[in-house]
């Protein structure tokens, strides 16, 4: 093999704000996100789909918004703010999205649920009041296999709510009364 065929096997450290926490890790420039989290920083919570941009598994949030770490390569995202999964619980206390995900069975085989998570987080955070036609569509890049997707929805609505402050309806949907 001559030295132009050689893979380039240089590292880069690389300086990372996951979670709110700083972290610093040695990768070869030429992986992804979605690797370096999950196999450099141990994030596992994030899902290794489709590697083609068209499952959503591996949805992350960088600087606030959903991005496919399987389709961005980790240099691209040095010294931005990106949260997984591991990073949406505050304090032991559960997002409201994962709590209504888990209350209302929109997770079912779980795989797409980190995904549909932070990109349902996203969503909430530019449109707090979202029509159930603005969830399917801020989360059409997100594909589920199990669901049939209307628990998800269902899980973003009441989510929504009680993010605006509003008490929880008693229904056989919610049961908390949080």
């Amino acid at each position: 093999m001559s030295p132009r065929e050689a893979p380039d096997r240089r590292k880069t450290l690389g300086e990372f704000r996951v979670n709110g926490e700083r972290r610093e890790v040695a990768y070869e420039p030429h992986r992804t996100l979605l690797e370096v989290l999950r196999e450099d920083l141990d994030l596992t919570g994030t899902k290794h789909g489709c590697e083609l941009g068209e499952c959503g598994a591996c949805t992350v949030l960088v600087d606030g918004v959903p991005v496919l770490s399987c389709l961005t390569l980790a240099q691209e995202v040095e010294g931005c703010a990106i949260e997984t999964i591991e990073g949406m619980a505050d304090k032991g206390e559960l997002h409201p999205l994962q709590d209504f995900f888990a209350e209302l069975g929109a997770s079912q085989c779980g795989y797409c649920s980190s995904g549909f998570m932070l990109a349902s987080k996203a969503l909430l955070a530019q449109n707090p009041s979202p029509s159930r036609d603005e969830i399917r569509v801020a989360l059409s890049g997100n594909l589920c296999r199990c669901t049939g997707y209307v628990k998800i929805y269902e899980a973003v609505e009441l989510a929504a709510k009680k993010l605006r402050g509003e008490p929880c309806e008693p229904s056989r949907e919610c049961t908390h009364g949080r």
